[in-house]
C-alpha cells in the first residue's frame, strides 16, 4: 500500500470518529428525573406511575442485579430548536458499558397514557418526541438492571445467574438523560462514510473501485470544515453521491436482507425477562416501521407473540396491524425455536401443532418456513416432521460453527430418514445478527458455495440473542447497498420472498441425507440432567394423560381436559427452547424449569388418575391390574390397555464361594464380582456371553471435562484420554430377593461424591436393570456408564423422533471423527448379523459408541451413556446434588425389542383398580408403532391417532378401533385432511402400508 493511501485511511477513520460522531448533536439540554425502585418482581405501568418517586440525578447509582427501576423524565424543549435539517429526540443512556445490546441494562419507554414508545439499548438510545421547541417532554422508563453475565466471555464462574447469589448493590450509573437536536445531514454523511469505507476495506488493493473509494472519501474529508461540520456536511455528501450512485454489476451476489432479532427465550436471563425483551425489541421494530415504509421484520416463535398478547395487549394490537400489512412477518411455525436433538417425536410434532395453530388463529397465516438459525444441530427426522406440518422450507445457520468439517452447501435439499426432502438454506454470511456491514455482505458473497448454480442468499439483520433488533443505521446501510458497485446487492424482503427467489434460481439443488450434526456444543446432550429428566418425564406423562383421557371420553363420556393439556404442552414446549433443555442457561432458568416440570407432573398425574378412575367399573375394589400406555405388550398387559400381568418364570439370586453374586431368571445370567463389577452377562437362550472378555458392564467411568470454551455447551475430544474407572466398592450386598425380582446393591465413593448402583433382574425379561443413584459434587468432570459388548457392530442405531438413525462405529473420515459424542433418545442398538443388544435409558441423551479390535481377534463395541456433567459457566452449580438414573441392557435384541424396552423403561406400568379396559386403538403389526392417542385439536370429539413405521423397512398392518367408527381420514400434523385416504373396512378397521419411518396421522370420527 502506498504511504499516502495509508495516511488517507487513517484520516478517514479519525474523521468519522472525531469529527462526525461528536457533531451528530447540535444541541442538548438536561431533563429532570425522578426514580422508584421496584422492591420485587416487575410491576405494570399503572402500578409504577402511582408509586412514590424520588429525585434522581445523572451520575447516581441505580439497579440491583435483576431489579427494575422506573424513571420519570420531564422537561421542556428549549426555544429556537426548530431548525431545518434537524430532529428533536431524547437521548437516554442508562449506564451502558458495552456496545452490544441484550446483555446488560435495557429500558422500555412509555408515554403518559401508558402507550409504549420504544426501547433503550446500547447503540439505540434515542427516543422520538412529538413536540417542537417549547414543547413539554414527559416519559416513563422501565429500566431493567440485568447484569452482564457473559462479561468478557472468559467463561469464568459467576454468581450473577442466580438472584440468591447475585448481590443487592447497584450495578449501573445513569449516564445521560437529555433532549437533543440531531443534525440529520451529519447523520446521513456518517452513514455514507461508514458504508463506503466498509466496502473499501473489503476490496482488494488491485481493484480500481478501492482506489476510487479512497479518493472519494478523502475528498469528502477535505470538504467538511472541522470547525463547521454542520454547515459543510452536505458538501461531503455531494462528493460521495456519485460513488453511492454507481450501480452494482449484473453478476453481483444477491442478498435478501430480513430484519430480525433472534431473541433467546431464556439463556443468560430468565423467561420473565425474555417477555420484557420481546416488548422492547418489538417496540423498536414498530418505531422503525413508523418511519420507514420499506422495512420488513421477521419474527419466529408463537410463544413470543403469545406473551405480547397476554402481557402487552396494546403493543400486540399494533403488531397485529403490521402483520396484516405484511411487514411484521411471523415465520417458523413453531411454538419456540426449540432444540431438535432432544425433544421426543410427539413433542417435536407439537412444536408445529401449537405454533401453527397460534398463527392460524391469531393472524390467519399458514406458515411454510421453518426458522431455526441457532439450534445445536438438527435431527434427521426433521424433514418429514416439517413436511407433515405443511411447511416447505427450512433455514438454519448454526452448522457454520462446525469445528472440523465445513458443510458443503448453503442451498440444498435436506433428506430425512423416511426420504422426505425439504428445501434448506443457511446464510453464507455465518450470522443471524448482521448489522449489514460490508464484512457480512462480502463474507456471504465469498463463502456462498453454490456459485455458478445460484446467486442469492438470505441475511438476517438486527441485534439478537438478547434482543434489540434492527436499527435505523442498519436500514441506512440497506438503502446504500441496494445497488452499489463493488458490493453484493441488498434487498430488504421476507423469508417467503427469499425462498421463492432461491427456488427459481436453483431448481435442482444438491441433496444432503441424514442429520445435520453440529460439530460443536456436544455437551448440551448432558448438561443440567434435572432439566432433561423433567422433559423426558413430562413427555411421557403427556402421552399417558392424553391416552387415558381420550379412552375415558370414548368409553364413559368423561370430559376431555383440553385446556389443562394445552397448558401443560405449552410449558413443556417452551422449555424445549434451545438454551433451556440443552442445559446452557443460568441457574435461575433451570430452577424455574424444574419447578415447572414438577407442577406439570402433579397436574398430569392427577389427570391420569381421574381418567383411570372414570374407566374403573363401579364397585370394583383392589388392584385389578395395570395400565399400559406403551405401544407394546408389557408383561401380558396389552398395548394402550388395562389388564392383569401374566409374567412367567422367576428370578433367583445366589452367592458363590469366590464372593460373586449370580442373578438368573432363565433368560439371562448376570455375575457381579466382589468389587461390584458386572463381569458377565450370559444370554442363556443364545448361549452367548455379551460382556467383552476382561471387561465389566455398567461400569462407571469418570472423565476430565475442561472444554476450551463454552463450558455448559461443549465436551472436547482431548478430555477423553483422561479418565478413571470407579471400581472400588464400599459395599456390595443383596438389595432384593423375591420370585419376581432380584437385585444387588453396590455403593462407591469417589472425590466428593458417592454413587449407589442397583443391578437387578426381573422374571420373564432378558434385560439387566441398572439403577444409578449419584450424590454428585464434582466440578468439571463427566460421568459415563459404559457397556463394553462382545459384538462387532458396524453401526449404532440410535433412537430419534419417529425412528432411528444409523451412525458408523468406525472412524474412516473426518466427519466420523468429529461425531465423537451423539444424541439418542430412549435407546441405542448395536448388533451383527443375527444378534443384537440394546442399551436403554429413562433420562439420558448423550452417548458415544466406538469399536475396537482385541488381542484375541474379537471386536468390542463400547456403548457409553453420558450421565452427568459439572460445568461452571453459566451456572457454577450445574448438576450438583442427587440424581437417580435408570439404564437397561437387553440381550438378543432386535430393533423392535430396543424400541419396546425404550417405551417400557419410560412408561412403567401403572397400578389401577377396577376392571380390565380394552384398548381403543389396536395395531396388528409390531413394526407400526402408536405414538399418540388424543382427541382432535378442534374439540370436535374426533379421535386422533399418530403412528410411525419403526423398523426402517416397509410395514403393512391393520388398525382397528374399540368403538363404532363413522370415518377414518388421513391428515397432516394439524389434523387437516391430507394425502391418499385409507379405505374403511366393514368392521371399522383400516389397512395401512407405510414406507420406512413414515409418520401417519389419522382422524377417526365416531358413530354417536
Amino acid at each position: 500500500m502506498h504511504h499516502d493511501d495509508a495516511l488517507t485511511e487513517a484520516r478517514i477513520v479519525r474523521f468519522m470518529r472525531e469529527r462526525l460522531t461528536p457533531a451528530l448533536l447540535r444541541r442538548s439540554a438536561p431533563l429532570d428525573v425522578t426514580a422508584w425502585e421496584v422492591p420485587g418482581e416487575p410491576v405494570p405501568f399503572e402500578t409504577a406511575v402511582a408509586a412514590d418517586h424520588r429525585p434522581f440525578a445523572v451520575g447516581d447509582a441505580w439497579g440491583r442485579p435483576w431489579g427494575t427501576t422506573w424513571f420519570h423524565v420531564t422537561g421542556t424543549v428549549p426555544a429556537g430548536w426548530d431548525e431545518p435539517g434537524t430532529r428533536i429526540e431524547l437521548l437516554i443512556d442508562l449506564g451502558f458499558s458495552i456496545a452490544q445490546p441484550g446483555f446488560q441494562a435495557e429500558g422500555l419507554v412509555y408515554d403518559p397514557s401508558g402507550r409504549i414508545v420504544k426501547a433503550l439499548e446500547p447503540l439505540n438510545m434515542h427516543v422520538p418526541v412529538q413536540v417542537g421547541a417549547g414543547g413539554v417532554v414527559d416519559v416513563w422508563v422501565e429500566a431493567a438492571s440485568n447484569p452482564d453475565v457473559a462479561g468478557v466471555w472468559d467463561f469464568a464462574p459467576t454468581p450473577l445467574g442466580d438472584p440468591a447469589t447475585a448481590g443487592t448493590d447497584p450495578i449501573y450509573r445513569l449516564n445521560r438523560v437529555d433532549v437533543v437536536q440531531l443534525d440529520v445531514t451529519v447523520w446521513e454523511l456518517l452513514q455514507d462514510c461508514w458504508t463506503l469505507d466498509g466496502l473499501r476495506c473489503e476490496l482488494g488493493p488491485e481493484q480500481p473501485r478501492r482506489a476510487e473509494l479512497l479518493r472519494g472519501l478523502g475528498g469528502a474529508v477535505q470538504e467538511v470544515d472541522p470547525d463547521d461540520v454542520a454547515g459543510t456536511a452536505q458538501l461531503g455528501r455531494d462528493v460521495l453521491a456519485p460513488l453511492l450512485a454507481a450501480p452494482a454489476s449484473a453478476s453481483a451476489h444477491r442478498i435478501v436482507a430480513v430484519g430480525h432479532a433472534h431473541i433467546d427465550s431464556a439463556w443468560l436471563w430468565p423467561v420473565r425477562e425474555t417477555i420484557r425483551k420481546c416488548a422492547r425489541t418489538f417496540s423498536n421494530v414498530l418505531d422503525l416501521m413508523d418511519h420507514d415504509p420499506d422495512f420488513v421484520f421477521a419474527c419466529s416463535s408463537a410463544q413470543q407473540f403469545a406473551w405480547m398478547r397476554d402481557h402487552y395487549p396494546e403493543l400486540f394490537e399494533r403488531i397485529r396491524s403490521r402483520v396484516a400489512e405484511g411487514r411484521f412477518v411471523p415465520v417458523g411455525g413453531m411454538w419456540v425455536e426449540s432444540d431438535t436433538n432432544l425433544p421426543g417425536g410427539e413433542a417435536m410434532a407439537r412444536q408445529f401443532v401449537a405454533g401453527k395453530r397460534f398463527f392460524l388463529e391469531e393472524f390467519g397465516l399458514d406458515l411454510t418456513e421453518v426458522w431455526l438459525p441457532d439450534s445445536f444441530g438438527y435431527s434427521a427426522a426433521m424433514p418429514q416432521i416439517v413436511a407433515a406440518a405443511g411447511a416447505t422450507d427450512f433455514l438454519t445457520q448454526k452448522v457454520s460453527w462446525n469445528e472440523t468439517n465445513r458443510f458443503p452447501h448453503h442451498t440444498f435439499l435436506w433428506e430425512g430418514i423416511d426420504g422426505t426432502r425439504v428445501f434448506t438454506h443457511f446464510p453464507p454470511a455465518d450470522t443471524y445478527n448482521s448489522a449489514l456491514a460490508a464484512t457480512d455482505l462480502h463474507r456471504a458473497q465469498r463463502q456462498f458455495q453454490e456459485k455458478g448454480e445460484s446467486n442469492v442468499s438470505l441475511l438476517p439483520f438486527g441485534h439478537g440473542d438478547g434482543g434489540g433488533g434492527p436499527t435505523r443505521e442498519m436500514l441506512a446501510a440497506a438503502v446504500r447497498t441496494r445497488s452499489l458497485e463493488g458490493s453484493p446487492t441488498v434487498e430488504i424482503g421476507t423469508p417467503s420472498a427469499f425462498f421463492a427467489a432461491a427456488r427459481a434460481d436453483y431448481p435442482s439443488p444438491p441433496v444432503w441425507s441424514g442429520e445435520l450434526y453440529l460439530e460443536f456444543h456436544r455437551g448440551t446432550y448432558t448438561s443440567q440432567a434435572r432439566t432433561k429428566r423433567g422433559n423426558r418425564r413430562s413427555e411421557h406423562l403427556l402421552r399417558e394423560a392424553e391416552l387415558w383421557a381420550a379412552t375415558a371420553a370414548i368409553r364413559t363420556g368423561a370430559e376431555y381436559p383440553y385446556d389443562a393439556l394445552d397448558e401443560a404442552w405449552h410449558t413443556v414446549l417452551l422449555q424445549q427452547f434451545h438454551d433451556i433443555l440443552p442445559g446452557s442457561s443460568i441457574a435461575w432458568v433451570h430452577q424455574v424449569a424444574e419447578a415447572n416440570y414438577q407442577a406439570v407432573a402433579e397436574r398430569l398425574t392427577a389427570l391420569v388418575d381421574e381418567s383411570l378412575r372414570a374407566l374403573a367399573a363401579p364397585g370394583d375394589g383392589g388392584p385389578a391390574g395395570f395400565a399400559n400406555a406403551s405401544p407394546f405388550v408389557v408383561d401380558g398387559v396389552p398395548a394402550l390397555g388395562v389388564a392383569a400381568t401374566t409374567t412367567a418364570g422367576r428370578a433367583v439370586l445366589s452367592g458363590r464361594a469366590d464372593g460373586c453374586f449370580v442373578l438368573d431368571n432363565g433368560l439371562v445370567r448376570v455375575t457381579v464380582d466382589p468389587d461390584g463389577r458386572v463381569t458377565s452377562v450370559l444370554d442363556l437362550a443364545a448361549d452367548r456371553e455379551v460382556v467383552a472378555p476382561g471387561a465389566a458392564a455398567a461400569e462407571l467411568q469418570l472423565f476430565r471435562d475442561t472444554p476450551n470454551q463454552w463450558d455448559a455447551w461443549d465436551v472436547d475430544l482431548a478430555d477423553r484420554t483422561h479418565w478413571t474407572v470407579l471400581d472400588r466398592a464400599d459395599v456390595v450386598e443383596v438389595a432384593l430377593e423375591t420370585p419376581g425380582r432380584v437385585a444387588v446393591l453396590v455403593r462407591r465413593s469417589f472425590g466428593s461424591s458417592s454413587v449407589t448402583q442397583t443391578i437387578a433382574l426381573d422374571a420373564g425379561r432378558p434385560t439387566v436393570d441398572i439403577l444409578t443413584a449419584v450424590d454428585w459434587h464434582e466440578r468439571q468432570k463427566l460421568l459415563k456408564l459404559a457397556f463394553p459388548l462382545d459384538v462387532r457392530a458396524d453401526v449404532a442405531s440410535s433412537e430419534i423422533q419417529f425412528g432411528h438413525v444409523d451412525r458408523p462405529t468406525a472412524v474412516n473420515t473426518s466427519w466420523d471423527a468429529a461425531r465423537f459424542e451423539t444424541a439418542a433418545h430412549r435407546w441405542v442398538h448395536v448388533g451383527e448379523p443375527g444378534y443384537g443388544l440394546a442399551v436403554a435409558n429413562d433420562s439420558t441423551y448423550g452417548h458415544d459408541v466406538t469399536r475396537t479390535t482385541r488381542e484375541d481377534g474379537g471386536t468390542t463395541t463400547l456403548v457409553r451413556q453420558s450421565l452427568l456433567r459439572a460445568p461452571r459457566f453459566p451456572d457454577p452449580t450445574a448438576d450438583q446434588g442427587e440424581h437417580v438414573l435408570r439404564s437397561t441392557l437387553t440381550v438378543g435384541a432386535g430393533i423392535l425389542d430396543a424400541a419396546a424396552e425404550g417405551y417400557r423403561i419410560n412408561l412403567p406400568l401403572r397400578p389401577v383398580q377396577g376392571a380390565a379396559v380394552d384398548p381403543i386403538v389396536v395395531v396388528d403389526r409390531p413394526g407400526i408403532v402408536v405414538e399418540a392417542v388424543k382427541l382432535a385439536e378442534d374439540r370436535s370429539g374426533d379421535l386422533v391417532v399418530r403412528l410411525y413405521e419403526a423398523t426402517g423397512g416397509r410395514s403393512a398392518g391393520r388398525v382397528s378401533f374399540g368403538f363404532p367408527v363413522r370415518s377414518v381420514r388421513r391428515t397432516d400434523l394439524l389434523e387437516r385432511e391430507h394425502g391418499e385416504q385409507p379405505r374403511l373396512a366393514p368392521d371399522g378397521s383400516v389397512e395401512l402400508r407405510l414406507r420406512p419411518f413414515e409418520i401417519l396421522t389419522m382422524r377417526v370420527a365416531r358413530v354417536h
